[in-house]
């Protein structure tokens, strides 16, 4: 696993992250904390198959943040008990050399909401997404650009990399 001055160096001189918000704020000993720029809720089922022939990944739609007040910046999403599709501020520029996991942050979890990810593979280079379970019954307030997940990153010995249909998705 990467550490801190690792990945900084990435960023610095491969852009490795590019889109962050506050680098100093959103890098950890082992990874970076990534920021949400949107949330949508799904509006049909997906589809899932074997070859990918027949994959239909869902529709959505954008939820927007409302702010409180109208000088405020930034707006909050109130999300009800529920499943989200969530997109990150942050670009990821991966090399053949290297692959990424995320993990929810405590504090998210903390409040009875979960995130869940797949492997970010090697060469992917794009924008985050993931889902957001919300199972507080009470719901969660987001505000945008809330750091949400951690992505820690992994030297692996160079490989193919990725080359599937979300590939530079921005």
């Amino acid at each position: 696993m990467l550490n801190k001055k690792q990945i900084e160096k990435l960023i610095k001189e491969k852009k490795l992250v590019e889109g962050y918000m506050d680098l100093e704020k959103q890098l950890t000993s082992n990874g970076i904390d990534l920021t949400v720029t949107e949330v949508s809720k799904f509006l049909k089922a997906g589809f899932l198959d074997f070859s990918n022939k027949e994959r239909v990944i869902p529709e959505t739609k954008i939820i927007t943040a409302k702010k409180k007040k109208a000088k405020d910046k930034y707006g909050w999403w109130n999300l009800a008990q529920g499943t989200y599709k969530v997109k990150t501020n942050e670009i990821i520029n991966l090399s053949n050399e290297l692959t990424a996991l995320a993990f929810s942050r405590t504090s998210i979890l903390r409040m009875g909401c979960f995130t869940a990810h797949g492997v970010w593979d090697a060469g992917f280079s794009g924008r985050g997404e993931f889902t957001l379970s919300v199972e507080n019954k009470k719901g969660l307030n987001l505000k945008e650009n809330a750091r949400i997940v951690q992505l820690v990153f992994f030297a692996i010995k160079e490989t193919e990399g990725y080359n599937g249909i979300h590939q530079n998705l921005l």
